[in-house]
């Protein structure tokens, strides 16, 4: 479509603000490992008029961004990133769905193996496969595959929730008010009821939100151990939760049943590292 930004991301009813020659607003700790700062970052920011998008090139950066796709009907776009080496030729592509999702504007970067194009494309490459797989088993027509809630899933932010008959379920290690994270440091979504099995046994606290493995975990020294409050959680466990979903973003979602929790697959995308947007 174009690179006037101001006007498509009007059209959907959202205001964008890009700053040339952006500051390295990174944490100090990951300034000080060497690391090159992204070419480009993608936030949502907030003035005295609301929510706004705001994009930082970084210092020298050499790339171009084209509105691809917009739905203002759905208030959605889609944006194409294109970076530049020193001779012209594109180094990278990424590609962002920015939108509205029930309460605020958000931006989800699409894994660089999905070829998208509109806004449609985007959104089926950020379901999860199996979400995808339990759409076509049903017969979910593509109006209802569009809403946040039709017979194959639930869905609350990034997180798919896939209905599930008859699990068995061992009763004393049902956690409660457990949280559901994608290891990013964003805010949580809270589960009343969680049940995990298999997995990986990591140990997540505020300076590793990934979480570390047991033989990490046991190089640190006491000191460090004590000092960052870990917790051990499972990864790439499966997960299924009961009762109230909550987010103070989102609606709250309310499972009478146990469902199979699954996220988006945004986590696949290397784009995700210039988002400074964490929901």
């Amino acid at each position: 479509m174009g690179s006037d930004l101001k006007r498509y991301f009007s059209q959907m009813g959202a205001r964008i603000r890009v700053i040339e020659n952006a500051p390295d607003r990174r944490p100090r700790q990951l300034r000080r490992n060497g690391e090159a700062p992204p070419q480009l970052v993608l936030d949502i920011e907030r003035d005295k008029a609301g929510e706004f998008f705001e994009v930082r090139k970084a210092l020298g950066s050499r790339q171009e961004l084209i509105v691809l796709n917009v739905k203002p009907s759905e208030k959605h776009l889609l944006l194409l990133s294109r970076q530049f080496d020193e001779e012209g030729r594109i180094r990278a592509k990424q590609k962002f769905l920015c939108g509205h999702d029930e309460r605020h504007w958000f931006v989800a970067a699409i894994p660089e193996n999905e070829p998208v194009s509109t806004v449609k494309g985007a959104k089926l490459a950020l379901k999860p496969a199996e979400v995808r797989q339990q759409e076509d088993r049903l017969g979910i027509s593509e109006k209802e595959s569009s809403r946040r809630r039709n017979a194959a899933f639930i869905r609350q932010g990034e997180w798919f929730f896939i209905p599930v008959e008859n699990l068995a379920v061992d009763p004393m290690h049902i956690l409660h008010d457990e949280p559901l994270s994608r290891g990013n440091g964003g805010k949580p979504h809270w589960a009343e009821e969680c049940y995990r099995s298999g997995g990986e046994t990591v140990y997540v606290s505020a300076k590793y939100p990934a979480g570390i493995s047991v033989g990490e975990f046991r190089r640190l020294s006491d000191e460090v151990r004590k000092r960052e409050n870990f917790r051990t959680m499972q990864r790439d466990a499966a997960v299924h939760v009961r009762g109230e979903i909550s987010h103070p973003d989102h609606a709250t979602v309310r499972l009478s049943n146990w469902h199979r929790v699954l996220m988006n697959t945004e986590n696949r995308s290397q784009a995700m590292r210039f988002l400074a947007f964490l929901d």
